[in-house]
């Protein structure tokens, strides 16, 4: 069937300014007769006011903003949809010019493979190293090499053999699992398409014959997660839980986990659409129901063998994209799957050097950089080393004030020993519940923070610490243990008295401490809870 015998390929076109990268992605899609007439014929009145003396200028296919054609670079991100007989393809042509970079990293983060162009009379640069970089951070592991201008060489071979030599100390440093080199000339037409008859020395594919034979598979992932991106009630009956499979398959029957909460159900229904399915993979967007109450609200995530953490801090590394500085304990948004959360950047371990990739001491972080930091979340996520699964691993920093989205990355050791919260075990049952939080009040950001307290296991019989700075508890109540209405978490005499059956003599709480009886209230949170004010992070 056409377009469909290797399936849909998503490859980002990128390298340093000048490379030709808008006029390789033009001569590919004129060569292979992917453009209409019209089009075709626009390019060929447009390129008779250009600078190649009349001759066809490719780039002018992808390059569509007029400050692009005014200044001959190209600024945003253009996409372009063709097929061929043996495969489909999303091609992004990235900018190169540094200044874009950020740009260019929005082209890699959604693809699977990336072509990087080198000037074969320039060789690798600095930019080359840097996009190569970023489309590593990415998670792409295939790599497509276009030496290009190998018309303005003669056609060396002796040159494409030193610059591949360059490529593969690149390689190794990056850990890029595959990579091809193509000597071509996208002006002239060499080993796009067909091969060249003025390198006989090249035997190896064409760039089009490679894009439709590639195989940029990354390694499974293990068990089945979906982030939950909103939580479904038409009517008091119903209750379903909605996303995208981001891996494995659920199935009717199959016990999952909700976390962070860690509360199991079965599954009892599966939607895709209006009807009803018995099993759902990867890609799919579903609704799950489950057969009891449980915990789960937009930002959790229903999983099962997957062995997703939780956690609240966490090292990364970090591409840097906005214009003002990372200093040291900035606070910003970190998007992570289907939540968002506060979060502070703690201390900058190093930046990399892009052209060495040494790890170079750094103080403040410049547009551009990339840098290996640690992270501390307000409250506990879900998430998940980017190595092992991908979406729980990536993640965007956005600017509190700006709302700009000031960094991406992905995560790469989670400290689960720095977790905080109340954990309480009785038996075989053990429940997270943050009923010991404070809240805080921060001039600086107009807003108030919850702040966890260290971790602490409280089995039956132990004392708890019911009295504090933010909140104020009674000896004797009753908590909901999540959705869970008949089984509550029971306090008597100031401990924690198991798990049972409710006591209505008794107040009732939620697993945040505020009451359940009546409306809610601002009086409802001030029965127990109350918010203290810091000041320079010191509570007055």
């Amino acid at each position: 069937m056409r377009g469909t015998e290797n399936g849909l390929l998503k490859f980002v076109i990128c390298g340093s300014v000048d490379d030709g990268k808008s006029t390789l992605l033009g001569h590919l899609l004129y060569d292979s007769k992917l453009l209409y007439a019209d089009q075709k014929q626009a390019l060929i009145l447009d390129s008779k006011v250009g600078s190649r003396g009349g001759a066809i200028d490719y780039s002018l296919l992808l390059d569509g903003l007029m400050a692009e054609r005014e200044e001959g670079i190209t600024i945003d991100v253009a996409y372009r949809y063709f097929t061929t007989d043996a495969r489909s393809f999303i091609a992004a042509d990235a900018p190169g010019h540094e200044e874009y970079t950020r740009n260019m990293a929005v082209g890699a983060s959604f693809a699977d493979l990336a072509v990087i162009l080198v000037d074969a009379s320039q060789g690798v640069l600095v930019q080359t190293r840097r996009h190569a970089r970023i489309c590593a951070l990415m998670g792409i592991r295939t790599f497509l090499f276009a030496v290009n201008k190998m018309d303005l060489i003669g056609y060396r071979k002796e040159r494409f053999d030193a610059i591949v030599k360059d490529l593969e100390d690149l390689q190794k440093e990056l850990s890029i699992e595959q990579a091809t080199a193509i000597p071509i000339s996208a002006t002239e037409g060499d080993n796009i398409t067909k091969p060249s008859a003025n390198m006989p020395w090249y035997h190896g594919p064409t760039l089009l014959r490679e894009l439709e034979t590639a195989d940029p598979s990354r390694s499974p992932e293990i068990g089945f997660y979906m982030p939950v991106q909103r939580v479904s009630r038409p009517n008091y009956t119903f209750r379903g839980f909605q996303g995208q499979v981001e891996c494995g398959t659920v199935r009717v029957g199959d016990r999952v986990t909700a976390l962070p909460s860690g509360e199991r159900a079965m599954v009892k229904q599966i939607l895709v659409g209006d009807r009803e399915a018995e099993a759902a993979s990867a890609g799919r967007p579903v609704t799950v129901r489950l057969d009891r109450e449980v915990d789960v609200s937009r930002g959790c995530v229903l999983e099962k063998d997957a062995r997703l953490k939780v956690g609240k801090t966490f090292s990364a590394t970090l591409l840097w994209m906005d214009d003002d500085p990372l200093l040291p304990e900035g606070e910003y948004w970190i998007k992570l799957g289907t939540k968002m959360l506060p979060c502070v950047v703690g201390g900058v371990k190093y930046q990399v050097d892009v052209n060495t990739g040494k790890h170079l001491p750094v103080q403040t972080v410049s547009k551009n950089a990339i840098v290996r930091c640690e992270l501390a979340l307000s409250q506990k996520m879900v998430l998940d080393r980017f190595s092992r699964h991908k979406t729980m691993g990536e993640m965007i920093l956005i600017n509190r004030v700006t709302h700009a989205t000031s960094a991406c990355g992905v995560v790469e050791d989670i400290d689960t020993a720095g977790d905080r919260g109340a954990v309480f075990e009785d038996g075989d049952r053990r429940v997270s519940l943050p009923i010991f939080d404070g809240f805080y009040y921060r001039r600086d950001l107009n807003a108030v923070v919850r702040h966890s307290a260290e971790t602490a296991v409280y089995r039956k019989g132990d004392l708890l610490p019911l009295r504090a700075g933010t909140y104020r508890y009674p000896d004797d109540f009753d908590v909901r243990a999540g959705q869970n209405a008949d089984v509550l978490l029971r306090v008597r005499g100031g401990k924690f008295a198991g798990f049972g059956k409710r006591d209505p003599a008794v107040p009732l709480l939620d697993g945040r401490g505020l009451p359940l009886n009546g409306e809610r209230s601002a009086d409802d949170f001030e029965t127990y809870r109350r918010v203290a004010v810091w000041e320079d992070g010191h509570e007055i």
